[in-house]
């Protein structure tokens, strides 16, 4: 595969990269102790976002082998994807964090480094380690030094049910937002939910609005914003204008804004595993999640994939790609030894292959990418080759603060409480009190 740049804010990360979640025990990942070279009693906290099936099972059994190898204890708590973050920023703020914790790099990685809360891993990455996974190792560096360990790639675009296309009598996939919505009027005529939303968890929706502002906006304004902060340019208006006009012919099913996105056959991605609805705007997760909510826990055979359809008068390259790149940190506290060891273990060719297989996901190690064998992960790595670049995810890119103000403002605007000049105002507000 060719690496591609992930864009972020140049200060922090400009990375070349491959292309969303993680409290503790009663005490912080600190007092695990120090047990030589052989681990002795040292004990490891982990948090990770694998509640049930096959992912969950994948950490068990690394936990237990990388236990049995080094004689590191490992416990883990498994978190709700959509609660993970807060209860990780409360952790790591009253100083009881978990000694590694999932990490996405860009401006949320960047405040926390700042904040002196994660371990900077120079010279503890096996250098095999570090050559598989090539580039994409510079999502988590930041000034020069490296501060968590990728695990996966997650360009994002639509999932489909290629059925439910046949039968609306849909030909080949949306390449534009008229085509997109000329596929949503044939779908409501054959009484079919068009596409699946999870928007109670805010980033869902606002997924739709970094979509549109990567088409309609330039690669140069993008930049520009990573940097500045500043959302002067039309575009971003333009493309809350957009999304607004897309939202206004209801493609959604009914009661998105207070739909799960994950976890139960009612998520938006149940609804994909189930046949109840027929797209859904994700990551390269998806796959994996929509797998362990069918009927049979196995991946549907006929989930397509397409990349988000161009944008008219929108001055973004239709081939760019969205996403990040999902990764385990250490915490600052952590016995920095152990907790390095821990990483390295589970980026073994054989541990990253199992990862791919158990989440139904791209790896990041390009060692282990031989497993991908599902179509529409490989329509995914089609299309990243052929993108011009990668952009981050915006309120990754723009850090915690930021980005939840963008995702409120993209919420209310397509709850009906707000409006296209409303969700960059927010952001706006947002960015200047940083």
């Amino acid at each position: 595969m060719k690496t591609r740049k992930l864009m972020a804010p140049t200060a922090v990360l400009m990375a070349t990269a491959l292309l969303a979640a993680c409290g503790g025990g009663d005490s912080g990942g600190g007092d695990g102790g120090s047990g030589g070279e052989d681990g002795g009693d040292t004990t490891l906290t982990f948090w990770h976002n694998s509640t049930t099936g096959p992912g969950k099972e994948y950490w068990d059994e690394t936990a237990q082998m990388f236990e049995d190898e080094t004689g590191v204890k490992v416990e883990i708590q498994s978190i709700q994807n959509e609660d993970m973050d807060g209860k990780l920023q409360t952790a790591l703020n009253s100083g009881d964090a978990p000694d590694v914790f999932m990490a996405r790099g860009g401006g949320k990685l960047a405040d926390i480094v700042e904040a002196g809360q994660v371990l900077d891993l120079t010279g503890l990455i096996d250098e095999d380690v570090e050559a598989a996974v090539s580039g994409t190792l510079n999502a988590f560096t930041i000034d020069g030094k490296p501060y968590g360990m990728p695990t996966s790639v997650l360009p994002g675009g639509i999932y489909y049910n290629e059925t439910m296309f046949e039968e609306a009598g849909i030909e080949g996939t949306p390449e534009t937002i008229a085509d997109l919505e000329d596929a949503v009027a044939k779908l409501k005529e054959i009484g079919i939910d068009p596409i699946a939303l999870g928007g109670k968890a805010a980033w869902p929706a606002a997924h739709w609005y970094y979509f549109f502002a990567l088409r309609s906006c330039s690669q140069d304004v993008m930049e520009s914003a990573a940097e500045s902060m500043s959302f002067d340019d039309p575009c971003w208006t333009e493309a809350a204008e957009a999304l607004n006009d897309f939202a206004a012919t209801e493609p959604f099913n009914e009661g998105f804004l207070t739909t799960d996105a994950q976890g139960s056959a009612a998520s938006s991605a149940g609804l994909i595993a189930n046949d109840l609805a027929a797209m859904e705007l994700m990551g390269a997760w998806n796959p994996g999640v929509i797998a362990d909510l069918t009927p049979e826990k196995q991946p549907k055979e006929d989930l397509g994939w397409f990349p988000f359809p161009a944008v008219e008068g929108g001055e973004g390259d239709p081939t760019a790609m969205m996403g990040g790149v999902d990764g385990y940190s250490c915490w600052a506290q952590a016995p920095a030894e152990e907790c390095a060891s821990f990483l390295n273990f589970f980026m073994s060719q054989e541990r990253q292959e199992a990862y791919a297989e158990a989440f139904v996901t791209l790896p990041a190690s390009q060692e282990a990418q031989g497993v991908v064998t599902d179509p529409a992960l490989l329509d995914v790595l089609e299309a990243y080759n052929e993108a011009a670049y990668v952009q981050v995810w915006l309120d990754t890119l723009f850090g915690q603060n930021v980005g939840n103000a963008l995702n409120a403002g993209v919420v209310e605007m397509l709850a009906g409480n707000g409006s296209p000049d409303g969700v960059i105002k927010a952001v706006s507000d947002a960015a200047a009190k940083e």
